[in-house]
């Protein structure tokens, strides 16, 4: 029950709607009886900077940012955890007396997810597609987790530098070889594919509402002994996904990834464990 004393969490980004997180959340506060409510709000990055001001102001406890809002979040915390700095990405915010702190959970999570799918990425080969928050938090813990070589397939965007600069990083500071290729790159697309174990989509494309669309346009470069990993969940099987099982890959949705991302940040907010196994009974399944 919402009172006096109840605190403030929630999920900034745009889109926000199709999210699972105030389902999840909000019963594991119900739960541990914990005094705590989450909520969405569409926010995009030209609103970022005010609606910051607003929940630090309003004493929020803390938030998630999703797309579009993890890297600019980076700028507008007052601190970052170590593996922020590394990955220039913010998904989870504490507010301590006002200070804001910026983590990254992405990572940790999607480590977990692939754990409940048998996988490990110890001494293995990745092709991962995209070079936003997401994936740069993907790169950097599966480096951190052992990933043997890393090969990066990214758009001449505005997250090119970024990417540039996290191959550099990662290169220097690990033990993973990391590679950057242009998107376009079909050819080595398809060679770094054919020597890889996992691909991991990173980027929003195949999201609802345009489920339609998929970055790898000709399923001959996928082979069966290649797990196949989307951060997308809703919905639950993607493009990419159909066609991998299609081709008799492994596959592994954006499910998990949320779930124990979700539980770390809500670790770092209350000081609890979420109840995981609870959750996932009720939510993703």
């Amino acid at each position: 029950m919402i009172n006096g004393h109840t605190q403030l969490t929630g999920l900034l980004g745009s889109p926000v709607s199709h999210s699972i997180s105030p389902l999840m959340h909000n019963e594991a506060f119900r739960l541990l009886d914990l005094n705590y409510v989450y909520l969405c709000f569409d926010v995009g990055t030209k609103g970022l900077k005010t609606a910051i001001d607003g929940l630090k102001t309003l004493g929020a406890r803390g938030f998630n940012c999703t797309m579009p809002d993890k890297n600019l979040m980076c700028e507008l915390a007052d601190r970052l955890s170590p593996a922020t700095k590394l990955t220039g990405a913010v998904n989870t915010v504490v507010n301590d007396n006002g200070i804001l702190t910026g983590h990254n959970t992405d990572g940790i999570g999607y480590i977990r997810s692939l754990a409940d799918s048998g996988f490990s990425v110890t001494g293995k080969r990745m092709v991962l597609l995209g070079a936003g928050g997401a994936a740069t938090a993907i790169a950097a813990q599966a480096s951190l987790d052992g990933l043997k070589e890393l090969s990066i397939f990214s758009r001449k965007s505005k997250f090119w530098d970024r990417a540039v600069h996290l191959a550099d990083t990662l290169n220097s500071q690990t033990a993973c070889h990391v590679s950057l290729y242009e998107l376009s790159d079909v050819s080595s697309l398809r060679s770094r594919l054919a020597e890889s174990d996992i691909l991991t989509n990173a980027t929003p494309v195949g999201m609802a509402p345009d489920t339609n669309h998929c970055l790898i346009t000709d399923p001959s470069m996928l082979h069966p002994s290649l797990m196949v990993s989307d951060i997308i969940y809703n919905p639950r099987e993607t493009l990419l996904l159909k066609t991998a099982k299609e081709a008799g890959c492994k596959t592994c949705n954006g499910l998990y990834m949320l779930l124990y991302q979700g539980a770390e940040a809500f670790k770092i907010w209350t000081g609890k464990d979420m109840p995981v196994k609870e959750i996932k009974k009720l939510y993703f399944q």
